[in-house]
């Protein structure tokens, strides 16, 4: 049976409303982060709030990840290793290598 014509305009404006709310919008891109030659790169960036950071370690000695507020800490990561977070909390994320403290970075999260 064919949808009316009211009830398809209905169906058109429901769908209209969904997309001006975001509800359609795409997820945002993975981000990664190259640990190489004892510092973090980029050491600064900017990403909306629901992205995937991942850190990979192309040093040749074990580095870690963790975030100054405790969030998160990664293990030990040998060359080629990775470790990835989500960052769902507009801010800023400040995190550094617990091995190698000297080794900082920072990420903002925007809403």
């Amino acid at each position: 049976m064919p949808i009316s014509f009211p009830r398809r305009l209905a169906a058109v404006a429901v769908f209209v409303l969904l997309l001006g709310t975001g509800a359609a919008a795409a997820a945002p891109q993975p981000v990664t982060i190259r640990i190489d030659n004892f510092t973090f790169t980029p050491a600064e960036l900017s990403v909306p709030a629901g992205t995937t950071v991942t850190w990979v370690n192309g040093d040749d000695i074990p580095h870690t990840v963790v975030a100054v507020d405790k969030s998160f800490r990664s293990k030990a990561l040998d060359t080629g290793d990775s470790y990835s977070q989500t960052l769902s909390t507009p801010g800023t994320v400040a995190y550094f290598c617990g091995l190698h403290p000297h080794m900082t970075g920072r990420i903002t999260v925007t809403p």
